[in-house]
C-alpha cells in the first residue's frame, strides 16, 4: 500500500558570518568626487569589509559555514547539500560550492551555486527547503558570498556601494510548529542592462581590450535600480501577505537586501511597516549582494532578537531582474 507522504516544516538550525578584516570608510571615495555626507545620507553607508589580496570567495564563504554548522550544534558529516549564492565565484568553474565542500572536508556532501545576484541567498534558502521538504534531504547549508571588490572599477563613482562578505544557514526538518511559510519568487530578463558585468561570458569573452577598457567590472544603473527595487518589493510584500491572509501589521520583523537606506525606507513606507522593524547593517558592510540577507540574519539572530512565534519577512531585489520575499516563524 502506498503510504501518504507529508512534507515537514524547515526550519533555521544554524546561522553564521565572516567579514574580511580590512575596512574601507567613505573617506576613501573623497578622490573620485564622492563624500563620506552624502554616501552616507543617500545609502546609509560608513564603511565597507574588502578582501585580503589572495582571499576568495570560497574563504570567505567556508568560514561562515563552518559557523553556521557550529551555531546549529552540527558536523560536516551531517550536511548533505551545500548551496552557495554568489555573482564572483573563484573561477567560472568548477562551482565556488565545491570550492566550499573542500574547505570544509565535507567529502560526501552535494555542492552546487546558484546565480541570482543581490537576490542570490533568497533564491537559494527557497531551492534548499524545497530539497527537504522533498524528502531527500535533511540538512542543507546555504551560503551566501560576494567579493564585489574584485569587479569593482575603483575610479567609478559606483565604487561607493559594494562590499564583501558572506553568511551562512543551516536549513533542517523539522516537526514544530515553525519555519518557512511561503515564498513568492519573480524574475524579468529584459532588466539585465540594470546591472551587469559586460564581459568575461560567452557574449563577450575576455580578450586584451575587454580587460584594457575594463568590461570585467561591474556597471549600473543607479535610477533604474532605485526605481525598480521601490516598485517591485513593496508589490511582492504586498502579494505574499495576501496569499497568506495576513496584514503587514503582522510582521514582525523584516530581513531585506541592503541595497541602500533610502530603498529600504521608500519600501517600508509603501507597504506601510514601521522603519523600527526594518533590519539594516549597511552601514557598517554596504551592500554584500548575496551575502547581505544571511548576514544580517546571523548578526539579528545572535543578538536574541527573535522571540518564539515571530513572523520574519524577507526581502530582496537583484540583477536580472530578479525579486522575491519570503516568510518565516520563529
Amino acid at each position: 500500500m502506498k503510504r501518504n507522504f507529508v512534507a515537514p516544516n524547515v526550519y533555521i538550525r544554524g546561522t553564521g558570518s565572516y567579514l574580511p578584516e580590512t575596512v574601507v570608510p567613505n573617506a576613501h571615495f573623497e578622490k573620485i568626487g564622492s563624500s563620506d555626507e552624502w554616501i552616507f545620507s543617500k545609502l546609509g553607508i560608513k564603511e565597507r569589509r574588502i578582501v585580503a589580496n589572495g582571499q576568495t570567495t570560497s574563504d570567505l564563504a567556508a568560514e561562515a559555514g563552518r559557523r553556521a554548522i557550529e551555531n546549529a550544534g552540527l558536523t560536516t558529516d551531517d550536511i548533505d547539500l551545500i548551496l552557495v549564492a554568489t555573482a564572483t565565484p573563484d573561477r567560472p568553474a568548477p562551482s565556488c560550492a565545491c570550492f566550499v565542500q573542500e574547505k570544509l572536508q565535507a567529502r560526501k556532501t552535494v555542492a552546487f551555486d546558484v546565480a541570482a545576484v543581490c537576490s542570490g541567498a533568497l533564491f537559494t534558502i527557497s531551492v534548499g527547503v524545497q530539497y527537504i521538504r522533498s524528502g531527500m534531504y535533511q540538512n542543507v547549508l546555504v551560503i551566501g558570498a560576494d567579493t564585489f571588490s574584485n569587479i569593482t572599477d575603483w575610479e567609478r563613482r559606483d565604487a561607493v556601494f559594494f562590499g564583501d562578505g558572506a553568511g551562512a544557514l543551516v536549513l533542517s526538518a523539522t516537526d514544530e510548529d515553525k519555519g518557512f511559510v511561503d515564498f513568492v519568487l519573480h524574475s524579468d530578463g529584459k532588466g539585465k542592462e540594470g546591472f551587469s558585468i559586460p564581459a568575461g561570458g560567452s557574449e563577450m569573452p575576455a580578450s586584451a581590450e575587454t580587460v584594457a577598457n575594463k568590461l570585467h567590472t561591474f556597471r549600473m544603473d543607479g535610477k533604474a535600480v532605485y526605481d525598480t527595487a521601490i516598485q517591485v518589493v513593496p508589490e511582492c510584500i504586498e502579494e505574499i501577505l495576501s496569499k497568506n491572509s495576513l496584514t503587514v501589521d503582522q510582521v514582525d520583523y523584516l530581513i531585506p537586501h541592503q541595497p541602500s537606506i533610502r530603498i529600504l525606507q521608500d519600501i517600508a513606507r509603501r507597504v506601510g511597516m514601521p522603519f523600527e522593524k526594518v533590519k539594516t547593517n549597511m552601514d557598517k558592510y554596504a551592500n554584500t549582494s548575496g551575502g547581505t540577507i544571511p548576514i544580517l540574519l546571523d548578526e539579528v539572530h545572535r543578538a536574541g532578537t527573535f522571540s518564539g512565534g515571530d513572523l520574519l519577512l524577507f526581502a530582496a531585489v537583484g540583477a536580472g531582474w530578479t525579486w522575491g520575499t519570503a516568510l518565516y516563524k520563529w
